[in-house]
């Protein structure tokens, strides 16, 4: 075990809050667009990403000081195990540039609005063309980021449901 366990294990257990927090805020969001209310959705939206960046920033700090756990549940699970964090892995690195895209075509598509929440309809123009790729890549994005949260969360689960096996880097 690291000298620096208790450390790494308060940073991974803030990184798990932080991420739970993303997961609520992006399905909020969802929520609040669905309903009209672009000015929340927005702001949900950036609570989402947010949280989402600290995530990885705790994330990648808990690796650093050397809490990465290795498999120690039931050898007959272990398969499953892997299969789930190779989808999560691949997704979660294709999750990051997919919500950079949507970010980057909504605050384009508001810019060229001047600024404008206006609905959809009334869109026209740069700023049309910027909510909709903004929307068809949310389309996309959106169940992504939410299957790496809860698969993050079920590989956090059983990780830790298991006496710890440090891998030393």
């Amino acid at each position: 075990m690291p000298a620096n366990a208790n450390l790494a294990e308060l940073v991974s257990f803030w990184s798990i809050i932080t991420i739970v927090l993303s997961g609520l805020s992006l399905i909020v969001g969802v929520i609040l667009i669905r309903r009209g209310q672009r000015t929340w959705h927005m702001r949900a939206m950036v609570t989402a990403t947010a949280f989402a960046a600290l995530f990885l920033a705790l994330y990648i700090t808990k690796t650093l000081l050397g809490a990465s756990r290795g498999y120690n549940g039931p050898e007959e699970w272990r398969l499953a195990y892997y299969i789930l964090l190779g989808s999560h892995t691949i997704l979660a690195a294709a999750n990051g540039p997919m919500a950079l895209v949507v970010i980057y075509n909504a605050l384009k598509g508001r810019g060229a609005s001047g600024g404008s929440l206006a609905p959809t309809a009334t869109r026209s123009g740069a700023a049309g063309s910027f909510f909709a790729r903004h929307r068809a890549w949310a389309r996309w994005t959106v169940p992504v980021w939410l299957y790496v949260a809860v698969t993050g969360w079920i590989i956090y689960l059983v990780l830790h449901a298991y006496p710890p096996k440090y891998i030393e880097l």
